[in-house]
């Protein structure tokens, strides 16, 4: 929810300041219930792209929602791609609730949006995305698990896991903000509650496009 949320702030910012660059947001939305006919684990399904995925663990939901979306925002022939997303409990152990991890296919689109974060004073941290880490997901049934291997990088694991769906030729990043979606305590500048961390920086990246 706070990254779709974070989304719906920026384009709300956006069509305000309208910028002259197009800027197209989506919203990976569904619902999560329990029931019988819920996923279980040893399920695999096939995504949007056609890649069959291994369910590993049920609780790692949201990245199969996001693989279909960054597949489907791919009809809109897009020069950009950039998600946001709760996506693990694994980059608050990494970066605690002060900072949102990015990671991607382009350095310099991770230093542009790192740079638009200090100017949004929101905080980001790279991370990589390694040979090692796209090897952890791949499946042993099927194209993709949705679950490493090892169970450690989590969150450099689920972002390789995301780059399955994005074609090497358009430039992406994932921010991976569970850490700083939810502010417990009041600061001078935020009340508590859903911080909507991203759309800030979105924001501030998209003025700088020329």
């Amino acid at each position: 929810k706070c990254g779709g949320m974070a989304v719906l702030a920026a384009m709300q910012m956006v069509a305000q300041i309208k910028p002259d660059t197009p800027v197209i947001g989506m919203l990976a939305v569904a619902e999560n219930m329990p029931g019988g006919s819920a996923t279980r684990p040893g399920d695999i399904v096939r995504s949007r792209a056609g890649k069959t995925i291994e369910i590993i663990n049920t609780d790692a939901e949201g990245r199969l929602i996001l693989a279909d979306a960054l597949s489907l925002a791919q009809q809109h022939n897009p020069a950009v791609m950039i998600d946001l997303a709760t996506l693990t409990g694994a980059v608050i152990t990494a970066l605690g609730h002060t900072a949102a991890a990015v990671m991607g296919n382009r350095r310099e689109l991770n230093t542009a949006l790192i740079q638009s974060a200090e100017a949004a004073g929101e905080r980001l941290w790279e991370l990589p995305i390694w040979p090692e880490n796209m090897d952890e997901m791949k499946g042993t049934f099927s194209d993709l698990q949705n679950m490493s291997k090892s169970g450690t990088a989590g969150t450099m694991n689920a972002a390789a896991f995301l780059s399955n769906f994005v074609p090497e030729e358009i430039p992406w990043a994932h921010l991976d903000i569970a850490g700083t979606a939810w502010e417990e305590s009041p600061k001078p500048w935020m009340n508590p509650g859903a911080t909507v961390f991203g759309a800030r920086t979105l924001i501030e990246w998209i003025k700088s496009l020329k």
